[in-house]
């Protein structure tokens, strides 16, 4: 299998293979820890969890960087505010990260440098940009010459003087030109700040990011990812720095660009306070069905946030696992051995579509292909007590095949029960009435189809239904 990436780069679909045979390297543009991410921030960390899953199936050894800004204006705001050290607000606010990317399923890099933890890097990297004109120190500030770097602008394709046009850019009297982006800026005496040879400061946030890259996967990494919405100015000035600090080497083979999440008709941004809190929605949701929602769409294009969008990756899991569950149940009551998931390759279908891409939604659709294959031969054997061997087999190899596809997507590795399990109380209970009853007024309506997805969906919760004289009741199975 050839896996196929679209490099933003280039504009175009390119095979990938790894530089180096021996060390794949990706680095993933990770938070800024002065308050909880929103669910905008995790659709990256979710697609990128995927790819690496798939490196280290392809190609053995990946080091996977996804760094910590844990010093920046933003932190030194709210630590002010709360009359606390910075080290308060991002010590805090980078376990909470943590915490929710682990209920998201995201498996932890292989390295998670933190800025303030590579401060001789930065002020080294700087040195050097100095020595070679490409930046120079005035006023205590250093900043980068963008006139000096003739690729400026090669990864968003756009001129510097447009570039320019609507961005937020800081009209300094010490800039030698508008665009002069800072790569070292004072510290008063209430602010963090480090001894340097411009006095003490501290970095900017572009040049952190091109030190830390640097100091753990080399000059030229083969993969940089991140939001599309960093393609400028971030991504482009960690190029230009990055490539004149190496004397030209590309600082990245591959740029890959996650779109964004729109929410209630607006792109999910803090400034307007359209957002969602990944921290706030796992305990509202249930996580993989968060991680499904954020892979149903492809990860170059926009995608709404809704609850909608969540319930619907609910019922699909709830089908998922109910397959899985009634599959179990059966292989069990005929004394069948189960396969060991573990122990199956993933299927060429799931892995063909991750090739196309990262293509998740037609990986989805295999995923949703394997279980009613797997539904329909349950329902064959069900039926045929006289079942063989080698039919109660070929059940339980589609079941693993299932747990094995959802293992590349990270879903469906937990057992059905205890998917099934979740919120079970008085709350669940008034759900599931709920349900029930608007069942009941869709017959009334003559809406059947309408009734009997709501039969399919709790069924697949294991909710049984019997209609009765007195009205329908419902049992868990």
């Amino acid at each position: 299998m050839t896996l196929r990436l679209f490099n933003s780069l280039s504009r175009r679909m390119e095979e990938f293979q790894p530089r180096d045979p021996a060390r794949t390297t990706m680095y993933v543009c990770g938070p800024t820890v002065y308050n909880y991410v929103h669910i905008g921030n995790a659709r990256g960390p979710v697609v990128f969890d995927v790819l690496a899953g798939m490196l280290r199936r392809r190609f053995g050894t990946l080091a996977y960087a996804r760094n910590i800004t844990d010093v920046d204006d933003k932190i030194n705001a709210a630590a002010a505010e709360q009359g606390v050290p910075i080290s308060a607000i991002t010590g805090r606010f980078a376990a909470a990260y943590r915490e929710d990317m682990a209920a998201l399923g995201v498996a932890p890099p292989d390295i998670e440098p933190e800025a303030t933890a590579h401060i001789a890097e930065i002020i080294a990297m700087i040195e050097t940009l100095i020595e070679s004109g490409i930046a120079y120190a005035a006023e205590g500030h250093v900043l980068f010459s963008v006139a000096s770097f003739e690729g400026y602008g090669k990864l968003s394709r756009r001129d510097p003087d447009d570039m320019l046009a609507g961005a937020r850019v800081d009209v300094a009297p010490y800039k030698r030109a508008p665009g002069d982006f800072v790569l070292w800026k004072p510290s008063t005496g209430e602010l963090p700040g480090w001894d340097s040879p411009w006095g003490r400061g501290r970095p900017g946030w572009h040049i952190a990011c091109s030190a830390m890259a640097a100091a753990h996967l080399g000059e030229t990494i083969d993969i940089h990812a991140g939001g599309v919405d960093l393609q400028f100015p971030h991504h482009e000035n960690e190029i230009a720095q990055s490539e004149c600090a190496h004397g030209g080497a590309p600082f990245a083979r591959f740029w890959l660009h996650n779109g964004m999440l729109n929410f209630g008709g607006a792109k999910m941004s803090k400034s307007v306070g359209n957002i969602e809190k990944v921290h706030d929605l796992v305990r509202r949701h249930p996580p993989e069905a968060l991680r499904h929602a954020l892979m149903s769409a492809h990860y170059r294009q926009p995608l709404d946030w809704s609850d909608g969008l969540v319930e619907q990756s609910v019922r699909t899991l709830d089908r998922l696992y109910g397959t899985l569950r009634d599959v179990d149940a059966l292989l069990a009551e005929r004394g069948a051995t189960a396969v060991d998931a573990a122990r199956v390759a993933i299927p060429d279908a799931i892995e063909a579509a991750l090739d196309d891409d990262l293509n998740t939604p037609q990986a989805l659709a295999e995923l949703a292909a394997i279980a009613g294959n797997a539904r329909a031969l349950r329902s064959g054997v069900a039926r045929d007590e006289a079942s063989g061997e080698g039919q109660l087999q070929a059940l339980a190899t589609l079941a693993a095949s299932l747990r094995a596809g959802g293992r590349a997507l990270g879903l469906l590795q937990q057992a059905p029960a205890a998917w099934f399990a979740r919120g079970a109380s008085g709350d669940d209970d008034a759900r599931i009435q709920a349900l029930v009853d608007e069942r009941g007024a869709a017959k009334k309506a003559r809406d059947f189809a309408r009734a009997d997805a709501i039969r399919e969906q709790l069924a697949a919760e294991g909710v049984l239904l019997e209609d009765t004289p007195q009205g329908v009741r419902w049992k868990r199975g």
